[in-house]
C-alpha cells in the first residue's frame, strides 16, 4: 500500500539537460524499432507467397487466390502480434548485443501453434501444413537477420557504441584491453576512477554506455544519475564478481566477454506491460459471471449498513506518476480523516465501520476496482496505489520508491499476500520491486490464487 508522485526536476538538473541533448546521441545506443514492423511484414508476407511459388509455380491448387491472400495476411497479422508482445520491437543496447534468433524461434513456434489452432478451426487452412513448416523455419531466420541488419545499419548511421570506463586503474586496463580484442564495435572515450560527477562526464563524452567495473557501490549509482541516465537512453552495466553469484542473477549480458549486468530502474519491459494488460482483460472477462453477483450482493449490504454514500472515490497515484479516481465500497465514517489528515491504515482501525469491518478483511470493498482494470488505470495484480500525500512522504524516505510506478498499480500484490495493511511501507515497497523484476504470467496467476487464500482467512 504504497505509491509516489512523479519525480519533477530543477532546470538545471541532469534530467532537464537530458531534453535538449541531440537527437544523435539519444538514439545513437537505443534507436526504436518502430520501421521494423514494415519490414517484417513484408519479409514474411513476401516469403509466403515465395514458398507458394516456389512449390506450385503460378497455378495453386485447392483454393483461390484471393483466399491464400487471406490467409497470408492473417498468418502475418499472428505473427507481427507475437513478436509485438515477445519484445522484438524493443530497443535494445547495441553494446554486447547477442543474436535473436533463439527469441525469434521461440516466438515463431508459438505463432505457428496459434496459426494451426486456427486453422482448425476455420472452414479452410491458412496456408497448407508443408508451406507452414517451411515457413516456420525461413520466419525465425528472417526475423532474426532483420535485426541483425538493422544493427548494422544503427552503427553505419550513428557510429559504434561509445564507452565510459568507471573503477579502479587496473580494472579499466584489463576491460578496455579486452574491449579492443574482442569487441571492435565500441570505443572508450573515457575513464574515471570514481562516479563523482558522472552524469557530467557522460554529457561531456557524449557517452552511450558505462560500464562499471570494481570498487564501485551500487547505491552511488541509484537512484541518481542511473534514472536519468534511462532517460537520455544511456546503457548502465555492472561487471559481475564471483561474489555477486551468490545473488543468484540471472539475466547477464557479455561484453568483450566479460559478465554484466544491465542495470535499471524500470525493470519490466514495454512487451511485458502489454502483455500483462492484455492476460488482465482476459481474466476479467472470465471471471464476471462470479465477480458481478459478488459485487451486487456487497453494493446492496453496503447501502444498508452505511447509508447512501455507498461507493468511496479517492485520488491515487497510478503509473508514471498520474493520479486517476479509485473505486472503492465505502467502509469508514464518512469525513474519518478530518482532524487526522491522510494516515494509513491500522490493524484496529477506528474510522472502519464496525458493521463492515468483515467486508474489509475480505477485501470485498476493493470490487469496484474491477472498473478500474477496464479503464486501464489500474492491473489485478500490481503495488497498490496511494494517496498524493503519503506518497510525496514516502518518496523523501524510501530511496527507489519511484520504481513501483513502472507498472499500473494492482487491486492485489505481492506485498498484500505477504503482509497486511499495517506492514511497514519500507518492505511493502520490497516485495513490490520484487514483483516487478520478476513478473510473469505465473506468478500473477500465483498471486491470485494466494489472495483467495488471504480473503477466506480474513487476515489483515
Amino acid at each position: 500500500m504504497t505509491a509516489e508522485a512523479e519525480t519533477g526536476t530543477t532546470p538545471g538538473s541532469t534530467a532537464s539537460r537530458a531534453a535538449s541533448r541531440p537527437p544523435a546521441l539519444s538514439v545513437r545506443n537505443h534507436s526504436g524499432f518502430r520501421w521494423m514492423y514494415v519490414v517484417d511484414v513484408i519479409t514474411l508476407f513476401g516469403a509466403m507467397m515465395l514458398i507458394s511459388f516456389v512449390r506450385w509455380g503460378v497455378s495453386w491448387p485447392s483454393y483461390s487466390i484471393v483466399d491464400y491472400l487471406a490467409g497470408f495476411a492473417v498468418v502475418t497479422v499472428v505473427h507481427i502480434a507475437v513478436a509485438y508482445f515477445g519484445g522484438l520491437y524493443e530497443i535494445d543496447s547495441r553494446l554486447g548485443a547477442t543474436s535473436r534468433l533463439p527469441r525469434t524461434t521461440s516466438l515463431t513456434a508459438i505463432a505457428v501453434l496459434i496459426d494451426a489452432s486456427l486453422s482448425l478451426g476455420a472452414s479452410k487452412f491458412l496456408m497448407p501444413r508443408l508451406n507452414l513448416a517451411v515457413f516456420a523455419v525461413v520466419a525465425a531466420c528472417a526475423l532474426s537477420f532483420n535485426r541483425w541488419l538493422a544493427h548494422r545499419v544503427l552503427t553505419a548511421r550513428f557510429g559504434r557504441p561509445q564507452v565510459l570506463l568507471v573503477g579502479n586503474p587496473d580494472d579499466i586496463e584489463l576491460a578496455e584491453a579486452h574491449l579492443v580484442e574482442t569487441d571492435r564495435d565500441a570505443i572508450v572515450v573515457g575513464r574515471r576512477s570514481s562516479t563523482e560527477h558522472l552524469a557530467e562526464a557522460v554529457e561531456e563524452l557524449r557517452v552511450s554506455d558505462v560500464l562499471l567495473l570494481g570498487g564501485i557501490e551500487l547505491s552511488e549509482v541509484y537512484p541518481r544519475p542511473l534514472e536519468d541516465f534511462e532517460k537520455q537512453r544511456v546503457g548502465v552495466y555492472h561487471r559481475l564478481t564471483p561474489s555477486d553469484t551468490l545473488l543468484g542473477v540471472k539475466k547477464t549480458r557479455q561484453i568483450a566477454g566479460m559478465p554484466f549486468v544491465a542495470l535499471r530502474s524500470h525493470a519490466m519491459p514495454p512487451s511485458k506491460a502489454r502483455f500483462k494488460r492484455l492476460l488482465d482483460l482476459v481474466y476479467v472477462l472470465v471471471a464476471l459471471p462470479l465477480l458481478l453477483p459478488l459485487m451486487v450482493f456487497t453494493v446492496v449490504y453496503a447501502r444498508i449498513v452505511a447509508g447512501k454514500s455507498v461507493f468511496y472515490r479517492q485520488e491515487r497515484v497510478g503509473r508514471y506518476g498520474r493520479e486517476f479516481s479509485m473505486v472503492k465500497i465505502r467502509t469508514m465514517y464518512i469525513g474519518a480523516e478530518d482532524v487526522t489528515g491522510p494516515i494509513l491504515a491500522t490493524r484496529e482501525d477506528e474510522r472502519v465501520i464496525p458493521a463492515m469491518a468483515w467486508m474489509r478483511s475480505m477485501r470485498f470493498d476493493e470490487l469496484p476496482q474491477v472498473w478500474n482494470v477496464i479503464r486501464g488505470e489500474m492491473a489485478l495484480v500490481g503495488p497498490r496505489p496511494e494517496r498524493q500525500e503519503l506518497a510525496d512522504r514516502f518518496e523523501m524516505v524510501i530511496p527507489g520508491y519511484g520504481r513501483r510506478h513502472d507498472i499500473r498499480p494492482g487491486i492485489t500484490g505481492l506485498a498484500q499476500v505477504n503482509g497486511s495493511y499495517h506492514t511497514d511501507p519500507g518492505f511493502k515497497l520490497g516485495h513490490d520491486l520484487q514483483y516487478l523484476v520478476n513478473w510473469t504470467p505465473v506468478l500473477d496467476i500465483q498471486i491470485l490464487l494466494r489472495t483467495i487464500f488471504v480473503v477466506l482467512a480474513r487476515r489483515v
